[in-house]
């Protein structure tokens, strides 16, 4: 009898160690798994976080966007109104681009597809004419301070961009909505830059562009806001 208590002891014994370790393997390798995942995320680049790349689940309009941004961001200005202007109109238009061919390739809807059109080939044309003014004035004298945030057109330029990122609209399942609202937004960006460049630029022909920008960018938002009113479903 004290034999079988014995041998009922010792395997209760082994079972409840057999446990313990199991318990304590469960519980290293959980929190091995975790500090490799923090380690994981201390050495991710960040540089891409709000990018399209980090985004997956954005629009590709809202990635284009974004990558547009950043450029605009990192881009080193001069400290002259109107070679600065150009250099970031430049990379502006080159967004509106990417955003116009993305439109046609994933849109259906007529209008906002003939609006792409268009948009891609007005602002083809002027990149290679803004690509000109920024060759010719790559030695133009400094006439305002790219980093006092209190300057008029460093303070007009931020607005425009700080805008642009405040009014980013939140992305639906219809590619034409998404192309019709960002597209508004870009537009509102880019007439608010050309205003700083009317406003303070030096430059006679680089200003005269810049108000037909003005001029014919706020025909289109008219154009885009009658549609998204007639086109409500779509949201």
């Amino acid at each position: 009898m004290k034999t079988q208590a014995f041998l009922f002891a010792a395997l209760c014994s082994g079972t409840l160690l057999l446990s313990s370790c199991d318990t304590k393997t469960t519980t290293e390798t959980t929190a091995t798994t975790e500090t490799g995942a923090a380690g994981d995320m201390a050495t991710m680049d960040h540089s891409t976080m709000g990018s399209g790349a980090a985004t997956a689940g954005d629009s590709p309009l809202k990635a284009s966007m974004d990558e547009m941004m950043g450029k605009m961001d990192a881009m080193k200005m001069k400290g002259n109104t109107d070679h600065d202007f150009a250099h970031m109109m430049l990379e502006h238009h080159k967004g509106a681009v990417v955003m116009a061919d993305i439109q046609l390739r994933d849109g259906k809807d007529a209008t906002m597809r003939q609006m792409a059109e268009k948009i891609k080939a007005d602002q083809q044309k002027e990149i290679g004419e803004l690509e000109a003014a920024a060759t010719r004035l790559d030695n133009a004298p400094t006439n305002y301070q790219p980093q006092d945030q209190n300057d008029p057109f460093t303070a007009q330029m931020k607005t425009s961009m700080t805008t642009m990122m405040t009014d980013m609209p939140k992305t639906v399942a219809n590619p034409d909505m998404n192309f019709n609202m960002m597209m508004t937004v870009h537009h509102q960006s880019a007439m608010d830059m050309a205003k700083a460049e009317v406003a303070h630029g030096k430059d006679t022909k680089l200003k005269g562009m810049a108000q037909k920008m003005i001029d014919t960018q706020q025909k289109e938002i008219d154009a885009f806001k009658t549609w998204h009113a007639n086109n409500a479903d779509k949201m």
